[in-house]
């Protein structure tokens, strides 16, 4: 049986209180409980004696008496009995038991706010006392309480952040001499980069603190941090944060190889969007230029995202074609309006067709199945060996920050015809397709990097070979055709220079906007972004792309 799976015509990617006792305010409230519950009868086979099970939602009362037992005994320095008021006893009693320990917490003062449904805020105040060193330290936090399933009784949702918000699984609270001293961060030119300035790096600057604070020459100060999990997988480690700092160290110079020009027009370039993040790249050296994310706290999706590329893939696909001889810029080469592989009918959108086109039309059009129709003529892996062995995707990136490195899975049937087009499995974040257009303008990928090897002898990835000149030299006319005429004219207009550029639109289950992709160069500087969630590639990220190509 056929099945039929439609593709947008550019781009596209569907991933087949009453009083105060011992410093605790307490909530207050009456008496009457007027929630629903429901109680259960017992077993007929128990006799009739069975204790009842309540079920059903929580009252007020429940929610007020059980957080306020564990906020009293947790204030009091009862670790017991506060763990046996939650659903992981034996993991909150050891946390609770280490928790004021650790962050050298003394006079700990819980006050309770006005719970919401079934969440409870407080704020926790404590005296930090280090080495005859003592200051004052307060937070807001929460709790959720819920309703034991087996035995009706209420209960404290256990995490991490009942303790401290910014915590998660493995992490701590501690405080002590720093792990790694300050750093003073500057650009290629020796600009200082700070977080006041550039919020959008706060995540990446503390992670360079943290690999080479040490390396700097600077000395640790006494803070209050977070001390992070260490992670399975190197590129989703989060850096350690400081939340106070109760001696200053004195920060050693770390020059990266940003420029502070550019980060500030990716970072124009993408405020007040709900999701976005772009990066930009020296082709000739794979030196990282900008990075910059929306929201600018949290997660780094420029370089540590792992999304479907959509039509940005086009361009290893294309250099793939081109290696093996399937097709050329001038070739003719039709882009049908349907395609059948492994029994799934793919469709362009709108059942657009390029008849009798040439394989350069069809790629500054992005149109699907001139790319899927080829299919039928390659292996499994050729794919995913192009990706790996010309353009450095899916080897062990040395950056000097965490990065996930782009995946090319080996796909078969239609799911290898989907990753054609930056689908199927195909994953890739703002950094990886920067580099694909970086890789065609040099002519050979140089791994990407924000801080120079020397410091700490790292090897850099090096891909098996480059772009074969024919190879390049296709490729180039191809994206400029498409940044001149084809679906990123309108993003490229006026951009002077050597040019090329490659829209994406990936589209997600249960979304109705695609993500927006758009990559491309001007001499020697190549940029790529993305806009979750926004439509197609050139109008969306596009604009994002230009910004910084022109900022340069």
């Amino acid at each position: 049986m056929r099945r039929e799976v439609k593709y947008g015509l550019i781009g596209g990617s569907v991933a087949l209180v009453a009083g105060v006792v011992g410093g605790l305010t307490l909530f207050g409230g009456s008496d009457d409980d007027k929630s629903p519950q429901q109680v259960t009868s017992a077993d007929a086979k128990s006799g009739g004696n069975a204790p009842s099970v309540k079920t059903g939602p929580l009252s007020a009362k429940e929610v007020q008496a059980t957080s306020q037992d564990f906020l009293n005994a947790w204030q009091s320095g009862d670790a017991a009995k506060a763990a046996a008021l939650t659903d992981s006893p034996d993991a909150a009693r050891s946390a609770l038991e280490t928790f004021s320990k650790q962050a050298k917490f003394s006079k700990v003062t819980v006050t309770p706010g006005t719970p919401t449904g079934d969440k409870v805020p407080y704020t926790v105040t404590a005296q930090i006392d280090y080495n005859g060193t003592k200051s004052p330290y307060s937070y807001p936090a929460s709790a959720t309480v819920h309703r034991d399933k087996s035995t009706g009784k209420p209960q404290i949702t256990w995490q991490p952040a009942v303790l401290h918000p910014g915590l998660a699984k493995g992490d701590e609270l501690r405080t002590g001499e720093a792990e790694a001293p300050p750093i003073k961060a500057v650009d290629r030119n020796g600009v200082e980069l700070t977080p006041e300035a550039h919020p959008t790096l706060a995540g990446i600057l503390d992670s360079l603190r943290e690999k080479y604070g040490a390396k700097t020459g600077g000395k640790p100060g006494v803070e209050l941090f977070i001390h992070r999990a260490k992670t399975a997988k190197p590129a989703e480690q989060q850096a350690d944060k400081t939340l106070k700092v109760l001696s200053k160290g004195t920060p050693g110079t770390l020059k990266t190889t940003l420029d502070a020009k550019l980060q500030t027009a990716a970072e124009k370039a993408i405020k007040g969007k709900k999701s976005a993040s772009a990066a930009a790249v020296k082709p000739s050296t794979g030196e990282i230029l900008a990075l910059a994310n929306s929201p600018a706290k949290g997660f780094s999706m420029a370089t540590q995202g792992s999304l479907a590329p959509g039509s940005t893939m086009k361009i290893v696909t294309s250099a793939m074609f081109l290696d093996k001889g399937l097709t050329s810029p001038g070739k003719k080469h039709p882009c049908p309006k349907y395609f059948t592989v492994g029994g799934w009918k793919f469709q362009n959108d709108g059942k657009s067709e390029i008849k009798d086109g040439t394989f350069a039309q069809s790629f500054a059009a992005s149109c699907n199945n001139a790319f899927i129709s080829l299919a039928p003529k390659l292996k499994d892996d050729d794919l995913t060996n192009e990706a790996r062995d010309v353009f450095g995707i899916g080897l062990n990136w040395q950056t000097g920050i965490p990065t996930f490195d782009g995946a090319v899975p080996v796909q078969s049937d239609a799911q290898m015809a989907a990753s054609l087009i930056g689908q199927g499995g195909v994953r890739m974040n703002p950094l990886n397709v920067a580099t694909f257009a970086a890789t065609v303008h040099a002519g050979s990928f140089h791994q990407p990097y924000i801080v120079a090897p020397s410091l700490d002898n790292r090897t850099f990835a090096k891909a098996a070979r480059g772009l074969k000149p024919s190879t390049q030299s296709g490729l180039k006319s191809l994206m400029k055709l498409t940044a001149t005429s084809g679906t990123a004219a309108e993003a490229m207009a006026g951009v002077g220079g050597d040019i090329g550029a490659k829209t994406g639109s990936a589209e997600v289950d249960n979304q109705k906007k695609p993500n927006a992709w758009f990559t491309a160069y001007r001499d020697d500087l190549a940029a790529a972004a993305v806009v979750p969630a926004s439509g197609h590639g050139g109008a969306n990220a596009g604009p994002v792309v230009r910004s910084i190509l022109t900022a340069g």
